[in-house]
């Protein structure tokens, strides 16, 4: 009997020995349950912080856009509408010259005088053009240049030295702040 009890003992210190271990085993996995949530909260409350924040910055950027480009719009329009003002304001004091001329026209019978007058008038204005940045496309004696002209007639005939060239203006040409607003309308040696 000594020996059954000793392998009865054995079996239930067996017995035990695998609960125990079971048991432990079963501690040990709730114990890393545990930590594994108390880890996953922990980085999942900065996670959604910082994903706050992100959207945060996300809709302030996009806002801070919206309302750039409701100002530059706003901006364009006004320079659409008021963008000639300079220019008007410019004409304005050539425009009173001419009325002033049509004025004293009917006082003088003098053809002379009348020329002079708006020969001045032509000048100022040419000056106001200037100061706008309006520039007459120069074509005396010049190649024929598509940038810069634009050719309504071909002339035959005239020799190789004007051969391309420009050899009369119909009508002339304007550039503002060196961009062509108006080509100048001219006859091409052929």
């Amino acid at each position: 009997m000594s020996e059954e009890k000793k392998i009865n003992i054995e079996e239930e210190e067996e017995v035990v020995n695998n609960e125990e271990t079971q048991e432990a085993a079963e501690e040990q996995k709730t114990t890393e349950a545990t930590e594994e949530q108390e880890t996953s909260e922990t980085p999942e409350e900065p996670e959604l912080s910082e994903l706050e924040q992100l959207k945060d910055k996300y809709l302030r950027a996009v806002a801070e856009f919206d309302n750039y480009r409701k100002r530059t719009i706003k901006e364009k329009a006004e320079l659409i509408l008021n963008g000639s003002e300079r220019a008007v304001q410019a004409v304005l004091p050539i425009i009173d010259d001419m009325e002033r001329a049509i004025e004293n026209s009917e006082k003088t019978d003098d053809p002379q005088v009348l020329k002079e007058g708006m020969e001045l008038i032509y000048q100022k204005f040419q000056k106001v053009l200037e100061g706008l940045g309006v520039k007459k496309i120069d074509t005396e004696d010049k190649d024929f240049d598509v940038d810069y002209h634009e050719a309504i007639a071909m002339v035959p005939g005239m020799g190789d030295d004007k051969k391309g060239k420009v050899l009369d203006c119909v009508q002339t040409g304007y550039m503002l702040n060196d961009k062509v607003i108006r080509h100048a309308k001219v006859a091409v040696g052929q």
